[in-house]
């Protein structure tokens, strides 16, 4: 498909992970991409997404150098997994997951609005989560900053029907990225998995040849690569064309929700 080229993108968290991977993939189909992340690696706006006007400021600049804004894809996000029963060791880390993983979509939306509806189009991408559809322990926060993604996407999509496009991403677990570097307590990991915890836990780094097989039905795990595949594919459709919802998962896996 070309529906990318010649698109000028802004991708959030996009000095690692699925935000570099997505960056790197929409180059290579011709896109403009500009990213936006606290360090300058990979050539990215130093841009902290908590900061409303900095990210004002940033998305102003593109359109200023590049004449338009077509893509915003929020992806800056943190995983502070913990308990309740820790909420003392974990406040600040739940502050900032609100901050960035909730807040910092606003300030992104906001800050491409106006130009997007100036313009006659746009496309906003929402990273999310599977844990954003569910309450679960050890998750609490985080799951609530993406249902809370979740909500405020669906509530724009009403708002900018035949205006902006609307995609909410809800990736399962993606073992590989600097997520994890994020969790207060590894113990809160297990619930992720639900009935299946155990067996989940147990299997990483443990895979059999066929759960390492993407084209093996029991492929357990996804890869960043293979998420931020996705991304660009929602990405990659004419303008009258909106995947409007997306979840990714293995079909193997043991994330259950």
């Amino acid at each position: 498909m070309a529906h990318v080229d010649g698109k000028v993108v802004i991708v959030t968290g996009a000095a690692s992970g699925f935000g570099l991977l997505t960056s790197r993939m929409l180059a290579e189909r011709g896109a403009t991409v500009v990213g936006f992340d606290l360090t300058d690696a990979e050539g990215c706006s130093v841009v902290d997404v908590t900061d409303r006007s900095a990210v004002q400021r940033a998305v102003d600049d593109v359109v200023a150098t590049h004449g338009r804004v077509d893509v915003l894809v929020n992806n800056a996000g943190v995983m502070p997994l913990a308990f309740f029963a820790s909420h003392n060791e974990a406040a600040e880390a739940w502050d900032r997951c609100i901050d960035i993983n909730f807040k910092g979509v606003l300030h992104g939306i906001s800050a491409a609005y106006d130009h997007m509806i100036r313009q006659g189009s746009g496309h906003i991408v929402n990273i999310a989560s599977i844990y954003g559809n569910y309450g679960v322990a050890g998750a609490g926060v985080y799951a609530a900053t993406k249902a809370a993604v979740i909500t405020l996407s669906n509530a724009l999509r009403v708002e900018a029907q035949g205006k902006i496009k609307v995609t909410i991403v809800r990736p399962t677990g993606v073992p590989g990225t600097n997520l994890g570097a994020g969790i207060v307590d590894i113990a809160a990991v297990a619930p992720l998995g639900g009935h299946n915890a155990a067996q989940m836990i147990g299997r990483f780094g443990e895979q059999t040849p066929e759960m390492q097989d993407p084209d093996d039905v029991r492929y357990w795990a996804i890869s960043p690569e293979e998420l931020a595949a996705h991304i660009v594919y929602a990405i990659d459709q004419p303008a009258g064309i909106a995947i409007a919802d997306i979840t990714v998962r293995a079909t193997g896996e043991d994330y259950v929700f």
